[in-house]
């Protein structure tokens, strides 16, 4: 089916509903296990996929059981002499390309820029997993690509060069916007040093929204969901994070409460996906970013 044929916006979104409708915490241990294996990255370029793309390739990764999140499209496949094994089926992931507005709800998409809006096109990727006759490094570029340092001390180092006022001795896990602090329980209390970074992540990514670094707000917009919308950006921030240091453990608080206000958003709203992704993106460029710049300067 040509792609200009359906709503990409729509099937993506109820793909993620359908994830979600599984209850609980069962449609997080799919892709937050992918994670493990590091963000999403193309066997071409190298470069890591953003936004939504993210969240359907952990979840492809995590139903098919690869073990590598490493993928390309079908002529990137044949680019290379390889052949993608008949059968295999793509996993659709999408782009956006900005188009001259003509008014309508389209004006108010993700992504809006004066006398424009994002138009979602769709392209298909299979993983390496699917494909035969790659080159022999290729197949390892998903542990190349991951750092080669220990993944505690590389969240350890995350959190203390992003120079937020991380205060423990608290009895939860809680981002304080009006004193813009962040506190925690004492680390002796987390299960694992995992759980600790990975809770501490979360509410970095919380942190990144403070209107001095990225200004981010959803009351206008999604009104009384605003504060589960944003529980869902952190969720996703923080594993694309932990995702990317190669920790483990990527699921952190039990967030079944907002269960119910994130299916209600992406039903009303076949965008939110793609916002949610997209403030993820920036909150996990804003962290990362912060961490290479101070260990550049240790290196002067």
């Amino acid at each position: 089916m040509a792609a200009e044929k359906f709503d990409i916006r729509q099937v993506i979104t109820d793909k993620i509903i359908a994830l979600m409708e599984r209850g609980g915490l069962e449609w997080k241990k799919g892709w937050s296990g992918a994670a493990s294996s590091g963000l999403p990255r193309n066997g071409t370029t190298g470069e890591a996929y953003k936004g939504a793309n993210v969240l359907l390739l952990w979840v492809a990764a995590a139903e098919a059981g690869y073990t590598k999140n490493v993928w390309m499209t079908f002529k990137q496949a044949q680019s290379l002499g390889a052949c993608v094994r008949k059968g295999e089926k793509g996993t659709m992931c999408c782009y956006f390309e900005m188009v001259p507005k003509k008014g309508g709800k389209d004006a108010q998409a993700e992504g809006d820029e004066p006398g424009f809006f994002p138009m979602a096109k769709a392209f298909w990727l299979f993983n390496v997993a699917q494909i035969d006759g790659l080159p022999a490094d290729l197949l390892g570029t998903a542990e190349q690509v991951r750092p080669e340092f220990d993944p505690v001390e590389a969240a350890e180092q995350v959190l203390q060069a992003s120079g937020a006022v991380i205060r423990h001795g608290f009895d939860g896990a809680f981002y304080q916007p009006g004193r813009d602090e962040i506190c925690m329980p004492e680390r002796a209390r987390f299960h694992s040093a995992a759980e600790y970074y990975a809770t501490g992540v979360h509410e970095l990514t919380h942190w990144t929204g403070h209107e001095s670094r990225l200004n981010r707000t959803f009351g206008k917009r999604f009104g009384d969901d605003a504060y589960a919308f944003e529980e869902l950006v952190a969720e996703l921030g923080a594993a694309y994070t932990m995702g990317a240091l190669g920790l483990m453990d990527t699921v952190i608080e039990g967030h079944a409460a907002y269960l119910d206000h994130w299916l209600k958003v992406l039903k009303s709203d076949k965008s939110a996906i793609f916002t949610a992704a997209k403030q993820a993106g920036l909150a996990h460029e804003f962290i990362m970013n912060k961490a290479e710049q101070a260990r550049q300067t240790q290196a002067q």
